[in-house]
């Protein structure tokens, strides 16, 4: 009798919203364990587990040389998502484990929470619904986004659909990335600029940028300064993107009239962290990417990568250098 493969999902709710995933690897001869923290899984949690796994659809957990050194049966790991990040890639490669991620399939979602993220802020909603749900009756005059500048710091598929949905708005994009598509640009009327002119001229700054070492922080306290006074920032990228100390002076100052971020630098975000002591933030816990429609495209994906690898072919989306060498 063939033994089955073991596949361990840190994704949460993974029998709940990945339902045809699931299937398909038991299907084809896998074991699915599941993440059962509904948070990232910490290191000695993964250490208990994982000397008998093949195969990993990862969420946003650490994957380095500790985990692989204690990991000898693991040939892959399929990011549930785009952001690798929280892998090492270069120690995966030395290890000969394949990395994959899921492109696109969660942008739609994520571009849709940017722009809900935006509104709220303008207009100040979720304290007003809290406030009301008190008994209150407060005023708040906030904004409109019709006629703002929207400035976009990146513009890979997740910037592109947000630019895209803001057409209807009324609103000017302009966009900074080093690798500009003018032609999707040009579709949805999106000025490409310098990132100092973003910062010094759009109402609303919303980041964009992949997270690595290069662009670390890349929001500092000068950066902060730049923008301009009274205007708002998003951030449904990445938390290490930011220091979060310079938001939190930036809000506290008055240089900023509001954000909303849906990423930390370190998650899950500690309760203490200061950025929620202040009012004119929104905090969400890095659920994004999360609908229903996600996550099963993603599932699928993920589950197609992993079985593809066990049965000897080749995965779609591979990540690291030993892949790409073959």
């Amino acid at each position: 009798m063939t033994q089955l493969k073991k596949v361990l999902v840190t994704a949460t709710n993974y029998s709940e919203l990945c339902r045809e995933a699931k299937i398909f690897l038991e299907e084809n001869g896998c074991e699915v364990i599941e993440n059962p923290h509904n948070r990232p899984m910490a290191f000695d949690e993964l250490k208990e587990v994982i000397s008998d796994i093949d195969a990993v659809v990862a969420g946003v957990d650490t994957w380095d040389e500790e985990i692989f050194k204690i990991a000898p049966k693991l040939k892959i790991i399929s990011r549930f998502g785009v952001g690798v990040d929280n892998i090492d890639l270069e120690k995966a490669n030395e290890y000969g484990i394949k990395v994959t991620n899921a492109p696109r399939l969660n942008s739609n979602a994520v571009a849709e929470l940017t722009v809900n993220l935006i509104l709220n802020s303008l207009r100040n909603t979720p304290n007003l619904h809290a406030s009301t749900q008190e008994g209150k009756w407060e005023r708040f005059v906030g904004f409109e986004l019709k006629g703002k500048q929207v400035g976009l710091l990146g513009f890979g598929n997740i910037a592109q659909s947000v630019a895209k949905k803001l057409q209807g708005f009324d609103v000017s994009v302009t966009a900074y990335d080093k690798y500009p598509n003018i032609e999707i640009a040009d579709k949805y009327n999106v000025k490409f600029t310098s990132y100092e002119e973003i910062l010094e001229n759009s109402h609303i700054v919303s980041m964009h940028l992949p997270y690595m070492k290069e662009t670390h922080h890349f929001m500092n306290e000068e950066k902060f300064k730049k923008m301009r006074k009274g205007s708002y920032f998003i951030n449904t990228s990445r938390g290490g993107l930011v220091d979060e100390k310079a938001l939190y002076d930036a809000l506290s100052t008055g240089n900023l009239s509001a954000a909303a971020i849906d990423v930390y630098e370190k998650e899950p975000v500690n309760p203490s962290n200061s950025l929620f002591e202040l009012k004119n933030i929104i905090t969400t816990p890095h659920t994004a990417a999360e609908t229903y429609e996600t996550y099963y495209s993603v599932g699928l994906l993920t589950a197609e990568a992993i079985i593809a690898l066990l049965q000897g072919r080749r995965p779609e989306n591979i990540l690291n250098e030993l892949a790409k060498q073959q």
